[in-house]
């Protein structure tokens, strides 16, 4: 067996757990339809709020991992919170079309 780890992390200088600048999750940048995107991971114990994923139309609860991202020279509110597999297949994925429920579906 392999030894325990008994020593305690030093949160003393950054309660939160967050890391420099208060930014919580990997930040990465990527290239996507000719633009340059920021993309964050966020862990499921940093996910406190509901968010709705632009992928699927559907809620993404607190506590589930999942993506945070937005044009590198975009706006703060332009921030959007994907499913990790929404974002994945955002190329396969059409913001969604909402008809009445007795519109056609053809």
């Amino acid at each position: 067996m392999s030894p325990r780890r008994n020593h305690r992390r030093d949160r003393r200088t950054d309660p939160s757990g967050a890391g420099e600048g208060g930014v919580r999750g990997t930040e990465t940048t990527e290239d996507w339809r000719g633009e340059e995107w920021v993309v964050r991971r966020v862990t499921g114990a940093a996910a406190v709020k509901h968010y709705r994923c632009p992928g699927c139309d559907q809620e993404i609860t607190p506590g589930l991992p999942h993506v945070v991202a937005w044009q590198r020279f975009g706006a703060v509110e332009d921030r959007r919170h994907w499913h990790s597999g929404c974002w994945q297949a955002r190329d396969r994925r059409a913001p969604v079309v909402r008809r009445s429920r007795n519109a056609p579906r053809y």
